[in-house]
């Protein structure tokens, strides 16, 4: 069967069906017009924001009573993810199922994160070499018992839902902290430098696109939360954002992070577990399609072909009337 644009299709001799006139210049044409205008009017009316990423260090310059709040938490291992379970640690009982099955704990602990060294020590070890103050502090932490570590650290906690920032400075109620003072004011200039997202996202690799620790440092604090409620992108909100640079955005997720919002997953302590498992389902539903009765003959049954081609099906029926067919 041989085509030309703007003029009918000839039959071959090895073709002896009906035919259709096809300008495939002129549908592409329309299409393109069609979707831009679409595109266009979509983007004015339902666009989404395009926002500067939240860093370590915009969350300690924008709200630094919360960042040391958070950090303080870190230390003394009461996070959330302190307590998060495998493949971070792990935590006794922490772990999402799908019925009997612990799936975090099948793939136990491969990423090990130890919240304290990796959030608040760790980063403080690098500036501990040439600020004596920090050294001190750090000594002086870790040589005490764990006892005391925690009555320091939770008197800081308990301050720190007190505390104002102000002439650059962190103001705290007086109180017995030890060093733990001295280490959070430690922590919170180098998060507000920037020091600390380069530590948080160094890597031995080449490139560095491992953002699981910041990732987790901020979601533990409620900075991040507050960002998500004013954007309107809190799940109980439905909103959408662009994702930072030339990519896609989140707008593909939309199928997954739905089941979020619907009962009996949004009342769940095991949503991400039964979603993901869902997914599995779904996806491997979509691939089986062609195979499985009733689905693959949908779109025989939901004629939406007819219309689409429906001058063809009009051209066609008037052919067969006129022939006695």
């Amino acid at each position: 069967m041989s085509t030309r644009s703007g003029a009918a299709l000839t039959a071959s001799p090895e073709y002896d069906g009906p035919y259709a006139r096809y300008d495939i210049l002129k549908e592409f044409t329309a299409a393109l017009v069609v979707v831009t205008l679409l595109s266009v009017m979509l983007a004015v009316f339902l666009s989404s924001p395009d926002r500067r990423p939240i860093t370590i260090r915009s969350w300690a310059q924008a709200d630094p009573v919360d960042f040391v709040s958070t950090a303080v938490t870190e230390l003394d291992g009461s996070s959330a993810s302190a307590g998060y379970g495998p493949p971070y640690n792990s935590t006794p009982g922490a772990g999402q199922k799908i019925g009997p099955v612990s799936l975090q704990r099948l793939v136990g602990v491969h990423e090990p994160i130890d919240s304290s060294d990796a959030f608040v020590l760790g980063p403080l070890r690098t500036i501990a070499t040439t600020q004596p103050a920090v050294a001190g502090a750090m000594s002086r932490y870790d040589g005490a018992d764990p006892s005391q570590q925690g009555r320091w650290t939770k008197a800081y906690e308990d301050a720190a839902a007190k505390a104002s920032y102000a002439a650059g400075r962190l103001q705290l109620p007086a109180g017995n902290y030890g060093p733990v003072a001295e280490l959070m004011s430690a922590e919170l200039g180098m998060a507000r430098s920037g020091a600390l997202d380069g530590y948080l996202l160094s890597t031995p690799q080449f490139y560095s696109t491992d953002y699981t620790k910041p990732l987790m440092f901020l979601a533990d604090g409620g900075y991040m939360a507050s960002v998500a409620r004013t954007e309107h992108l809190q799940g109980s909100q439905w909103g959408m954002m662009n994702e930072t640079g030339n990519y896609p955005g989140q707008a593909w997720l939309w199928l997954y992070t739905m089941w979020y919002q619907i009962p009996p997953f949004s009342h769940s302590g095991n949503a991400d577990a039964l979603i993901w498992g869902m997914m599995v389902l779904l996806t491997l539903l979509l691939i089986l399609i062609p195979w499985i009765p009733g689905l693959r003959d949908i779109p025989r049954l939901v004629p939406v072909y007819r219309l689409i081609w429906r001058e063809h099906y009009r051209r066609l029926a008037a052919q067969g009337a006129g022939s006695g067919r």
